[in-house]
Protein backbone atom coordinates (compact mmCIF):
# COMPACT_ATOMS: atom_id res chain seq x y z
CA UNK A 1 0.00 0.00 0.00
CA UNK A 2 1.29 3.39 -0.62
CA UNK A 3 2.37 5.83 1.93
CA UNK A 4 1.01 9.57 1.17
CA UNK A 5 1.31 13.06 3.44
CA UNK A 6 -1.57 15.19 2.72
CA UNK A 7 -0.64 18.63 2.30
CA UNK A 8 -2.74 21.15 0.37
CA UNK A 9 -0.84 22.28 -2.74
CA UNK A 10 -0.76 25.94 -2.59
CA UNK A 11 0.23 26.65 1.14
CA UNK A 12 1.60 23.32 2.32
CA UNK A 13 -1.50 23.09 5.00
CA UNK A 14 -1.69 19.88 6.38
CA UNK A 15 -5.69 18.37 7.69
CA UNK A 16 -5.62 16.85 10.79
CA UNK A 17 -8.14 13.77 11.45
CA UNK A 18 -10.75 16.57 13.34
CA UNK A 19 -10.69 18.67 10.12
CA UNK A 20 -13.70 18.23 8.47
CA UNK A 21 -15.39 19.71 4.96
CA UNK A 22 -19.33 20.19 3.69
CA UNK A 23 -20.99 18.75 0.91
CA UNK A 24 -22.74 22.10 -0.23
CA UNK A 25 -25.19 22.66 -2.39
CA UNK A 26 -25.48 18.86 -2.21
CA UNK A 27 -26.72 17.39 0.91
CA UNK A 28 -24.76 18.78 3.85
CA UNK A 29 -22.98 15.65 4.72
CA UNK A 30 -19.69 17.15 6.89
CA UNK A 31 -17.02 14.46 7.31
CA UNK A 32 -13.19 14.30 6.50
CA UNK A 33 -12.90 14.56 2.72
CA UNK A 34 -9.32 12.73 2.68
CA UNK A 35 -11.21 9.90 4.83
CA UNK A 36 -13.17 9.09 1.42
CA UNK A 37 -10.71 10.58 -1.05
CA UNK A 38 -13.41 12.95 -2.09
CA UNK A 39 -16.26 10.87 -2.05
CA UNK A 40 -19.04 11.82 -0.14
CA UNK A 41 -20.43 9.76 2.24
CA UNK A 42 -23.84 11.16 2.00
CA UNK A 43 -24.74 11.38 -1.81
CA UNK A 44 -21.59 9.74 -3.04
CA UNK A 45 -20.87 12.88 -4.94
CA UNK A 46 -17.13 12.50 -6.04
CA UNK A 47 -15.82 16.37 -5.33
CA UNK A 48 -12.90 16.81 -7.82
CA UNK A 49 -11.69 20.48 -6.41
CA UNK A 50 -11.26 20.47 -2.31
CA UNK A 51 -11.11 23.86 -0.68
CA UNK A 52 -8.08 24.29 1.80
CA UNK A 53 -9.64 25.53 5.20
CA UNK A 54 -6.38 27.85 6.03
CA UNK A 55 -5.87 29.52 2.36
CA UNK A 56 -8.84 29.35 1.34
CA UNK A 57 -7.85 28.12 -2.26
CA UNK A 58 -9.26 25.31 -4.85
CA UNK A 59 -7.30 22.63 -5.98
CA UNK A 60 -7.73 19.54 -7.90
CA UNK A 61 -8.54 16.71 -4.80
CA UNK A 62 -5.56 14.21 -6.24
CA UNK A 63 -3.01 16.90 -6.23
CA UNK A 64 -3.58 17.06 -2.17
CA UNK A 65 -1.54 13.48 -2.00
CA UNK A 66 2.28 13.80 -1.97
CA UNK A 67 4.53 10.89 -1.77
CA UNK A 68 6.93 11.27 0.83
CA UNK A 69 10.54 12.24 -0.36
CA UNK A 70 12.21 8.98 1.47
CA UNK A 71 9.57 7.00 -0.26
CA UNK A 72 10.94 8.94 -3.73
CA UNK A 73 14.28 8.71 -3.42
CA UNK A 74 13.86 4.65 -2.81
CA UNK A 75 12.11 4.56 -5.66
CA UNK A 76 14.90 6.42 -7.44
CA UNK A 77 17.49 4.41 -5.86
CA UNK A 78 15.83 1.16 -7.02
CA UNK A 79 14.90 2.16 -10.81
CA UNK A 80 19.10 3.27 -10.67
CA UNK A 81 19.91 -0.53 -9.56
CA UNK A 82 17.36 -1.31 -12.03
CA UNK A 83 18.91 -0.07 -15.10
CA UNK A 84 22.60 -0.57 -14.16
CA UNK A 85 22.30 -3.71 -14.59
Amino acid sequence: MKSFEIYCPKCGWRPGPEDRWMCTPQCGTVWNTFWTRGLCPGCAKVWQETQCLQCGEHSPHKQWYHVPDSAEDGKKEKRELETSS
